[in-house]
């Protein structure tokens, strides 16, 4: 059975942190590895990124596989998030091992994060590392294959879209060769996901069936956001999260590809994207599961495509999921609010 969630890839597991109220709206999301850990990459290209131990992806550096990928609201300051993190996996003896004793474990968690400063009216209000060992503690607690919360929760809990609220959003396929694809998304862009001229989300213009509103609906959405547009004084300062997992047997080589070309599926559902101060991440991992054919090296083309169609799916389905929230730090409507709930 699936869920349609990142946790398809079997053995991955997703656990989120929410802070809201007293000035907080952000939250840490964490996506837990098997033990042993999974194959990781990453590609980084938006202009504003905050990311941590990203060097250690590159194909060309020693480490091989990571035990857990930190998704965090806070900005730079909510990093520290991934040191609680860190501390879980060392209790666990789980990282790269560096001495004789078991225990002598280095974990290597990347981690990279999205503005949110402020957002529930207290700039200083931020994840850190007890909110990072929350998310993982709820990780590692979480059944195998359970359904991802989405919307306004962890990660997410802060984000908006343009002027529409964003949030966590995740989605999963099968390659026609067997393979699993997911994706797990923290949607907080500068740019927009909704189409100004016809109030459809982007995304879904590559989906096949589309629903238009009509021209009364859109009339009363534009004049609510032009609304929040007046209200919001903080700077459009955002970034795109995403981690895209597959339960095939990939090198870092051609996790770092899935990476790469899992941003097209940013693209499609945001516009513009990659901006100077976004700070678009998208992480790869491989559980390595299952062998590629080694006959048949072009089967990798599913799996790239299909990384790139889950993330777009992921970021309608954030966009879908949330709520709208309007506080001391702004008024965020949901595009649900907008325009209806529709379908995913």
């Amino acid at each position: 059975m699936t869920v349609d969630a990142l946790t398809d890839v079997t053995g991955l597991r997703v656990g989120h942190a929410t802070l809201t109220g007293d000035g907080r709206l952000t939250g840490t999301t964490v996506v837990l590895a098997p033990e042993g850990g999974a194959v990781a990459a990453v590609d980084v290209r938006g202009g504003g990124p905050g990311t941590k131990e990203t060097d250690a992806l590159d194909p060309r550096n020693v480490v091989q596989k990571v035990e857990a990928i930190v998704l965090t609201g806070g900005s730079a300051y909510g990093l520290d998030a991934a040191s609680g993190v860190m501390a879980w996996l060392e209790e666990r003896g789980r990282g790269v091992r560096v001495g004789p004793d078991p225990g002598h474990v280095v974990p290597v968690v990347p981690a990279a994060c999205v503005f949110d400063l402020g957002r529930g009216g207290d700039f200083r209000a931020r994840p850190d590392a007890a909110t990072g060992r929350e998310a993982v503690t709820a990780a590692a607690a979480s059944e195998p294959g359970a359904p991802v919360t989405e919307g306004c929760v962890g990660a997410g809990t802060g984000a908006s879209v343009g002027h529409v609220k964003g949030g966590v959003g995740t989605a999963s396929t099968v390659t026609e060769s067997g393979f699993t694809v997911a994706a797990l998304v923290v949607a907080n862009a500068a740019g927009e996901a909704v189409d100004p001229e016809t109030g459809v989300l982007y995304g879904e213009l590559f989906g096949g069936r589309v629903s238009y509103p009509s021209a009364a609906v859109h009339g009363r959405a534009r004049d609510r956001l032009a609304e929040a547009a007046a209200r919001n004084s903080l700077p459009p300062l955002n970034t795109t999260l995403a981690v895209v997992a597959t339960d095939a047997d990939l090198t870092k080589a051609q996790a770092q590809k899935l990476a790469g070309t899992s941003h097209d599926g940013i693209a499609r559902a945001v516009r513009p994207v990659h901006l100077l101060n976004d700070g678009d991440t998208v992480f790869a991992l491989a559980t390595s599961a299952r062998p590629l054919p080694q006959d048949q090296p072009l089967i990798l083309n599913e799996i790239l495509a299909a990384g790139a169609d889950t993330v777009t799916r992921a970021i309608t389905r954030a966009v879908r999921a949330a709520h709208s929230v309007t506080g001391p730090g702004g008024l965020w409507p949901s595009y649900g609010e907008l325009y209806g709930g529709g379908e995913r």
